[in-house]
């Protein structure tokens, strides 16, 4: 058996150069030149040229399939495909063939804006009358207050964190220009951390706001930020647990009902994140507190206090998104900052006008699967997520 191998497009063309000359008509060239030219394979200027440069009808033909071939397969065969169909005789005659599919074209890589783009009005309409939705409106969002706290030089000062400044610069004008009014520290230790988290609970454009954003960044470890004091022999931490007592309906009621965003780009172990690492069994689905009120109290329990006051979920209404999973370091460029802080920009950026805040981190958490620098590895990790609705940021309203 002899294996017939199909030419390509381009070579099928030069194959029946010399016989399309001779039989393509001045209509069917006309034709031609008209499909190809929507298709953009050909410029006004290319087909202005084949046609008035050449004088004779077997010119404008040679002319023409010359120019097409010179641009390749894809041209040449979408050339092809047009003669089958306006001309399947000469099609026949000729004894042409598309030759093998096309391969699909390798998806583009998304191209991220350096640039907030801003919502449409239709969009906004569509989101901010939907119930399971979280009121955003343009009061709200004049009022947004978000607390932006970087530890760059530490006193012990080969734990400084270069590149830090860079993430500091980048997390200031994104929260800027999603609208939100920054409360910025520099360098603080474990405890000046906690009393800047009760301050900005008690901000006053808390009432009126539509949600809090806080950003947190500095060294870490499991279930803390470090303090710039920190070191070998001195443990200056925070807990990030004090984030959601401080803001929570407890301590802060002007935040009731109201998204709470927090970024902490920290690490959380000293472990390379190729490792594998589960979380802790322990939940805290039941409380069997005895000071938490009974079930159906009865009408006469002589301890009721008065109607109006009513009962909150303690902590409602968070999503965090911490740098890397339980044990593992997170990474950061010296030059360019922190690659968490990089890609939320470039995400926020490029989808905060369509996506709600948890499609957002999703993608920033996609933005990880192919990182890959030598055996280095990291994976953010969304965490105490208690939103009940959906939170737009809607830039521009």
């Amino acid at each position: 058996m002899i294996n017939m191998v199909r030419c390509t497009p381009d070579k099928e063309l030069a194959r029946v150069r010399s016989k399309f000359v001779d039989k393509a008509s001045k209509e069917l060239i006309n034709q031609l030149l008209d499909d190809i030219l929507e298709d953009k394979i050909l410029n006004d200027g290319e087909k202005d040229s084949i046609l008035e440069e050449n004088s004779s009808r077997a010119d404008k033909a040679r002319c023409f399939i010359d120019t097409v071939k010179k641009k390749g397969n894809k041209a040449s065969r979408k050339m092809i495909t047009y003669l089958q169909s306006r001309d399947p005789t000469l099609y026949n005659e000729l004894g042409l063939s598309c030759g093998p599919p096309e391969p699909p074209e390798p998806p583009m890589e998304k191209k991220w804006s350096t640039t907030l783009i801003p919502t449409t009005d239709s969009f906004k309409n569509e989101k901010l009358n939907n119930r399971n939705v979280y009121p955003v409106s343009a009061s709200s969002s004049r009022n947004r207050v978000a607390l932006l706290i970087t530890n760059i030089k530490f006193t012990n000062e080969k734990f400084s964190r270069r590149g830090a400044e860079k993430d500091e610069a980048n997390m200031e004008k994104l929260l800027t220009s999603l609208g939100y009014e920054v409360v910025k520290h520099t360098n603080l230790t474990g405890k000046a951390i906690d009393d800047s988290m009760i301050n900005f609970s008690k901000h006053p454009k808390l009432k009126e706001t539509d949600s809090v954003m806080v950003v947190i960044m500095s060294h870490g470890k499991l279930g803390a930020v470090l303090g710039i004091n920190h070191d070998e022999k001195c443990d200056d931490e925070f807990p990030i647990n004090n984030i959601y007592k401080h803001l929570g309906s407890e301590k802060c009621p002007a935040l009731l009902n109201k998204p709470k965003i927090i970024i902490i780009q920290a690490c959380r172990g000293d472990e390379g994140g190729s490792v594998l690492v589960s979380d802790a069994a322990n939940s805290a689905l039941v409380c069997d507190d005895v000071k938490q009120p009974s079930p159906s109290p009865s009408a006469g329990d002589e301890n009721l206090e008065d109607d109006a006051l009513r009962c909150v979920h303690k902590e409602k209404d968070f999503i965090s998104l911490l740098s890397s999973t339980p044990e593992t370091v997170s990474y950061r460029h010296p030059e360019y900052g922190s690659l968490l802080i990089q890609y939320v920009a470039e995400v926020l950026n490029t989808c905060a006008h369509e996506d709600d805040i948890e499609e957002l981190f999703r993608k920033v958490m996609q933005r990880f699967e192919d990182f890959s620098v030598q055996s280095k590895r990291q994976m953010p990790t969304k965490d105490r997520c208690t939103l009940t609705r959906r939170f737009y940021f809607c830039p521009g309203l």
